[in-house]
């Protein structure tokens, strides 16, 4: 009887292969493309987070409007993998650096995503003049004593650019009374934020309609917190080995204007390209010091960010 079974089982696989195969030959190249595609290629819906938070102000997941505003940038951040991917390996890189200040000043760690979100921790300036990390329009970095001019510009400067942002969240979380609207002002400006706020009579941000930018903005935010911390979860596979790293460096303190930046990278022990990476606020070959100021001047200690070959 089992042998009988067999016979049968073996005499079904044989027909259906037979029909596939005849099938197969009657469909047409396209038709077979396209087959192959639906089985092997899938996009999937995303799963809805059972909550989200900013600096531990919820946001409300329950309301259509805002779940729906949550999706969408879960999605773009989640089906953009090397764009995402590079958040990550960048993250790697300078977050211990703005942590350390956010942290310093009292500011949420939260708002090192703000930051990625701006940038994507890459020193861009935008088609409104908004320059590094941070997106620091010129008469704002001015207003908060950011040097600014033709020779030195420090929005480039990581560890002042954030000071900066410390004390604008501040100056903007007492007036508003949470982090979350500190974060949209950041965007919109605090003036821009309170006339708002005046018309609309409310002071939440998931209450509030605002200008397409700044309605997306917080949820640009927590949609890349959600995703880095739960990298996995999100499809993102990564070894340590494959982030980035700060290199090691040490500081010389200048009070004094360096005629020529070339020769001074030089007598450092590293070359020009290294110096202006190091310190992208440097912005010619000169560093005049007119203002009388002092300055740190980053150098790197580790010999293998130096390229050596027969030119050198």
């Amino acid at each position: 009887m089992r042998n009988f079974i067999s016979y049968i089982s073996v005499i079904l696989v044989l027909v259906f292969l037979a029909q596939f195969f005849i099938s197969s030959k009657n469909l047409s190249d396209d038709e077979i493309h396209k087959n192959q595609f639906k089985n092997q290629y899938a996009v999937f819906s995303l799963v809805k987070p059972k909550n989200i938070s900013f600096c531990n102000e919820e946001a409300p997941l329950y309301a259509f409007d805002i779940y729906e505003r949550m999706d969408k940038e879960l999605l773009k951040n989640t089906y953009w993998q090397s764009n995402m991917l590079l958040y990550i390996k960048r993250a790697n890189k300078y977050f211990p650096v703005i942590e350390s200040i956010l942290a310093k000043n009292k500011i949420p760690d939260d708002f090192k995503y703000l930051a990625l979100i701006e940038s994507g921790l890459e020193n861009v300036v935008s088609p409104a003049g908004a320059t590094g990390f941070w997106q620091i329009l010129k008469s704002t970095a001015r207003e908060y004593d950011l040097e600014v001019n033709s020779a030195i510009d420090e929005r480039y400067h990581l560890e002042k650019s954030t000071q900066f942002a410390c004390d604008y969240l501040n100056k903007a979380y007492s007036i508003f009374g949470s982090w979350t609207m500190a974060a949209a002002s950041y965007n919109m400006g605090m003036n821009g934020l309170k006339r708002t706020i005046e018309k609309q009579k409310t002071k939440n941000y998931y209450n509030l309609h605002l200008n397409s930018e700044t309605s997306r903005y917080i949820f640009r935010i927590l949609a890349v917190k959600e995703i880095m911390e739960n990298a996995k979860d999100y499809g993102f596979v990564y070894r340590t080995s494959d982030l980035y790293n700060m290199i090691e460096y040490r500081i010389i303190h200048v009070d004094s204007t360096i005629a020529d930046l070339y020769a001074f990278a030089k007598q450092q022990g590293v070359n020009y390209k290294l110096l202006k990476q190091m310190n992208p606020w440097l912005l010619k070959s000169t560093l005049p010091d007119e203002s009388r100021k002092r300055y740190e001047i980053k150098i790197p200690i580790n010999n293998s960010s130096l390229i050596f070959s027969e030119l050198d």
